[in-house]
């Protein structure tokens, strides 16, 4: 099987559903699943939008996720199988605090969820290894968001269920709608491996599948996909210099704006401090995209990213995503290699 047809086949074992790729053609997007979009609203030629395949929402968002709390560090029932290696994205808002299994994210994309009285979407787009988390409330109206099946730069491109606007993943921008050129704001969040958060939270939550059956958790969809050498999935945009497009990089905003290190480099060096911020890498977590058992994955590490405020080290919103993705959206925002 060829590597596209392979991954054809790989989105629809992640969505449950057959499908046909086709153009961008929004004539046709409004007659058919999106009655309610206003497509003469835009930020981008739609030209750059892609079909990953499944309809909306065949990539089903979690709206009411189910949660196991941990006791004195250990996972009970279904987060019990869980290996200490495999990557969650954690977050914590005041005393509440929350992991989110890519072993469950890789199957959904999206969680609608509120911790600590903050309305928050968890987003994971494995093409892109984007995880990210925003606040989900607009100009005073809590969103809503699901998969519209559609990919811009390889990244899930997902919609707001208020005005079925579409929102750019790995930016946090409306793209097409009445929302367009609103921005969702980031909140601070982890991709760490389970252990380190047990660790660190051993009174915490856990996400786990409200039906286990729904879905093979814990299986990769996408095996091999982040190999050395490799290339991304339905990506006709330009290749970053001097780095392999699938290569993982540290993405952070600063105060000279978007910039990004490699992954490799942080490794080597374990510490880097640049523009008031300290980016630190520790091993043990494995990648969700290598082996086709998540927990079997290989080492890629774990990453934070921290500034000093108020006399206390606070965590700043960072992505660990491929080379590739960053240069698509960044494209004049450097990569350090060096």
């Amino acid at each position: 099987m060829k590597r596209s047809s392979l991954f054809l086949f790989c989105l629809a074992l992640a969505s449950g559903t057959t499908f046909s790729l086709a153009g961008a053609n929004p004539t046709v997007w409004q007659l058919t699943e999106w009655p309610n979009t206003d497509f003469e609203q835009h930020a981008i030629d739609y030209d750059e939008i892609m079909s990953g395949g499944p309809p909306k929402d065949g990539i089903p968002p979690l709206d009411a996720p189910v949660f196991e709390r941990l006791i004195d560090g250990q996972a009970t029932e279904w987060a019990n199988r869980l290996g200490d290696r495999e990557p969650v994205i954690t977050v914590a808002v005041g005393q509440d605090v929350r992991a989110y299994p890519l072993s469950i994210l890789t199957w959904h994309e999206i969680v609608n969820d509120t911790v600590g009285g903050m309305p928050l979407t968890i987003t994971y787009c494995p093409l892109c290894n984007a995880a990210l988390v925003y606040q989900r409330t607009v100009d005073g109206t809590v969103l809503d968001f699901g998969t519209t099946g559609k990919l811009r730069n390889s990244d899930l491109v997902m919609y707001d269920r208020q005005s079925e606007s579409w929102w750019q993943q790995f930016t946090g921008e409306a793209i097409v709608g009445t929302q367009t050129g609103a921005r969702l704001t980031l909140y601070p969040a982890r991709l760490e491996s389970f252990a380190s958060f047990k660790g660190r939270h051993p009174d915490a939550q856990v996400m786990v599948p409200e039906d286990p059956s729904l879905r093979d958790y814990g299986r990769n969809p996408y095996p091999a996909y982040d190999a050395p050498g490799g290339t991304p999935f339905l990506y006709r945009g330009e290749m970053p210099e001097g780095i392999e497009p699938m290569a993982r990089v540290v993405a952070v905003e600063t105060a000279q704006g978007s910039q990004a290190w490699s992954l490799a480099l942080l490794r080597e060096k374990g510490r880097i401090a640049s523009d008031g911020l300290l980016l630190s890498w520790t091993q043990g977590q494995a990648s969700a995209l290598d082996s086709a058992t998540v927990s079997e994955g290989r080492d890629v590490g774990n990453v934070t990213v921290q500034r000093l405020a108020d006399e206390k080290v606070v965590d700043v919103p960072y992505d660990v995503t491929f080379a590739f993705a960053f240069h698509a959206f960044r494209p004049e925002s450097p990569i350090h290699t060096q």
